[in-house]
């Protein structure tokens, strides 16, 4: 009967025999065509415009609220 130390070497011999084969089946090729990502945003500034006219018309309807002109005697810094 063969010792451990002997067996080993023909044991090495036999798995590296079987894995040879498998080493050719894994293949990694970058695509033909170029890769497109769709992402489908739609960015929509509707809200601010709003706000804007919101805050238009505030300001027209309520003058002495958002006074334009600084206050007579004081001096712009």
């Amino acid at each position: 009967m063969a010792t451990p130390n002997k067996l080993r070497p023909a044991l090495l011999a036999a798995a590296a025999a079987l894995a040879l084969p498998l080493t050719g089946c894994i293949t990694v090729e970058p695509p033909d065509k170029p890769i497109e990502i769709n992402l489908n945003v739609a960015i929509s500034q509707e809200v601010l415009v709003r706000m804007q006219r919101d805050v238009e018309q505030l300001i027209q309807q309520n003058p002495q609220a958002f006074p334009q002109n600084p206050p007579e005697g004081s001096k712009p810094q």
